[in-house]
């Protein structure tokens, strides 16, 4: 559990890390480089979620390693599938990370929200939703492992 005062916005209690996989966390279906440890590192501390419409069909094979529950979407409306994953957590317990369309409704009920912009890019959508943006994921999980940050971030 990650527990941090912001001031103008009262105390936070994390439980569970959020993150879309495709474009956010990885690019081409890649893992990008640091992100394995990163997310191992953070789950010592939240349960780690990777939600992902698996686009480039690798996201098993490039998550072996990763302490995380990879939940693989089915189906038609996944915009709706990530929010109500987020919402069955407890919202207010979840940092939710993405980049896309389908991540906006994930990332707006989520209790922290950061949005992530790399090759991909990412929608305004995404980017209207969010708490935090963000230019690689490992600056968004620092925020998280070094909480200080997240204070300096937010802070009213």
């Amino acid at each position: 559990m990650i527990k941090v005062d912001i001031p103008g916005r009262g105390q936070l209690h994390f439980e569970h890390f959020v993150t879309d996989f495709s474009g956010t966390v990885s690019e081409d279906g890649a893992l990008l480089p640091g992100v394995r440890e990163r997310l191992n590192a953070l789950s010592s501390e939240l349960t780690v979620h990777v939600l992902t419409s698996d686009t480039f069909g690798k996201a098993r094979k490039e998550l072996e390693g990763v302490r995380c529950i990879l939940h693989v979407l089915e189906g038609e409306g996944h915009t709706a599938q990530k929010e109500q994953y987020v919402l069955s957590l407890g919202p207010h317990y979840v940092v939710a990370m993405g980049n896309g369309n389908n991540d906006a409704s994930m990332l707006k009920a989520a209790g922290l929200s950061i949005a992530i912009c790399l090759k991909e890019g990412c929608s305004t959508a995404a980017m209207n939703a969010t708490d935090i943006f963000v230019t690689s994921p490992l600056d968004a999980i620092d925020l998280l492992l070094k909480p200080r940050r997240l204070v300096a971030t937010l802070r009213i």
